[in-house]
């Protein structure tokens, strides 16, 4: 079958793409940006991409006829406090235009639990409302409905995770005994692909679960039990929607917009009906904790495919990150580095320009920027705790603690990244390697371009943390893991 997946690079679609292609499934991706998506060699005569976008004015030839179903998975949670509802249903009004145009007979939308219609919050009352646009589809409408998705790199899971980990005592909001269901990532996929033009499922909503049902403090008690951490809870009653998304955007990696739209949501029991569907497919249901032990094992075996941080609508959108592909060369402020790299030593060191940030850190002072980062997120930016998704590999467009990475070019030896963190200005930060009188070299190189004399005033007072921070950063580059034997198989160069 010939299939449509909106969503592709994002957390769900990423994962969904192999299972179909494994089934047997050509699949048309769709892909706000061309240059995110990578496509595996041995995908090639199975995938074709499709650059759209939902938000802007519809061209219907922009897809093939010969569609047979259809997967939507796009969503604008993430993107803004107030305007998202408006975001989705535009979205889900041009996607309609769009698959009516095709054959497509199916489609097929993850969305929220919303058996609580009296008490939802805006969140769900959006995805309820994008649920009513899709059944006018002239294609039969299959909604699965989820609570909280247990995987790596799904938000939910990765604040859970940054919770648990992180607070030994936690003062909590009341909404920490709240219910929830939520089912794992292996579980999705199962549901996702079984109902794939499964006729018994054309024109209906299934509720999807584990099984369990949890209060919230329940989850992260057992995220704790999985990790053999001994953690306290303490809910308050002071603790306002407003605090509540304050204390989850400060704590952990989520942005402020989706830490409010999150809050609200979690003020909603999500208890699944009857799950029929787990009968009807034949599915096994997987426990919470056992979820969240195989989501562990995917990040200590570095395997997450994909993370909601790397989503474009948790910062920038592709307008904006196509603007500051090239470097301005007038009117900026630089610091340049150079340094050759010895003999023998450039895989090493090519390792390490691909492994900077996360847990691998900026290879000199450490302190200065976290510190940085807390002040990032005291003005309502995006801080260090993004991190980025996998411990080696780097891609255009991911996510890396406050910078977006926008050129990752192994064959041409550069990274190119750009900043993301509150500024009086734009910034950016480019590794590259070159040949010099027949040597390789380091180039390091910060941009900064002033928004008026407030950009010029910050330059130079940062400017002196900016000779030790950059002269250290290069030098641990080259220095870091010398004398260490390694293996660079991991790293795509």
């Amino acid at each position: 079958m010939k299939i449509l997946l909106t969503g592709a690079t994002g957390y769900i679609g990423m994962r969904l793409l192999p299972v179909l292609i494994e089934q047997g499934h050509e699949v048309v991706a769709c892909t706000r940006d061309k240059k995110r998506f990578e496509i595996m060699e041995s995908w090639h005569d199975r995938v074709t991409v499709c650059e759209v976008d939902f938000l802007e004015e519809v061209d219907s030839d922009i897809f093939p006829k010969d569609i047979d179903a259809a997967y939507y998975l796009v969503h604008s949670m993430s993107a803004s406090i107030g305007d998202f509802a408006e975001k989705e249903s535009l979205s889900a009004q041009n996607f309609k235009t769009y698959l009516d145009a095709t054959d497509a007979r199916q489609v097929i939308y993850l969305t929220g639990i919303v058996n609580e219609s009296a008490n939802l919050s805006p969140h769900l009352e959006s995805r309820l409302n994008v649920e009513e646009i899709l059944a006018q589809c002239k294609a039969s409408l299959t909604a699965l409905r989820a609570g909280i998705i247990v995987g790596s790199g799904s938000a939910s899971f990765e604040i859970i995770r940054d919770l648990t980990e992180k607070l030994p005592v936690m003062i909590a909001p009341k909404w920490l005994n709240t219910k929830c269901q939520p089912i794992g990532i292996r579980n999705v996929m199962q549901f996702l692909t079984g109902v794939l033009m499964n006729e018994k499922c054309f024109n209906e909503s299934f509720d999807i679960g584990c099984g369990e049902v949890l209060s919230y403090q329940e989850m992260l008690q057992g995220y704790a039990d999985v990790r053999n951490l001994k953690r306290y809870f303490f809910t308050v009653p002071i603790m306002t929607p407003r605090l509540s998304s304050y204390w989850l955007y400060f704590v952990t990696s989520t942005s402020y917009p989706l830490a409010v739209n999150l809050v609200d949501s979690m003020k909603v029991n999500v208890i699944c009906r009857e799950n029929r569907l787990q009968k009807m497919l034949d599915i096994e249901l997987i426990p919470y904790k056992e979820a969240v032990k195989m989501a562990f094992r995917r990040i200590e075996q570095n395997m997450v495919v994909s993370s909601w941080k790397d989503s474009f609508v948790s910062s920038l959108d592709k307008r904006t990150l196509e603007e500051n592909m090239e470097v301005p060369q007038f009117g900026v402020y630089k610091d340049r580095k150079e340094r050759v790299i010895p003999a023998g030593e450039l895989p090493r060191v090519l390792e390490n320009i691909w492994s900077i940030g996360g847990e691998r850190g900026w290879y000199y002072g450490t302190v200065l920027w976290k510190i940085r980062g807390y002040m990032d997120k005291l003005v309502g930016g995006v801080g260090l705790r993004r991190g980025r998704t996998h411990r080696h590999d780097i891609d255009a467009g991911d996510a890396l603690d406050f910078w977006r990475v926008l050129i990752a070019d192994p064959e041409k030896k550069r990274l190119l990244l750009y900043a993301e963190m509150k500024l009086p200005g734009d910034a950016w930060l480019e590794f590259k390697v070159v040949k010099k009188d027949g040597q390789n070299v380091l180039k390091q190189t910060a941009t900064f371009r002033p928004d008026g004399l407030a950009g010029r005033a910050y330059w130079y007072a940062v400017l002196p943390f900016h000779w030790f921070v950059f002269n250290g950063m290069i030098s641990n580059i080259l220095s870091y893991g010398a004398g260490e034997k390694r293996d660079y198989v991991s790293v795509r160069f």
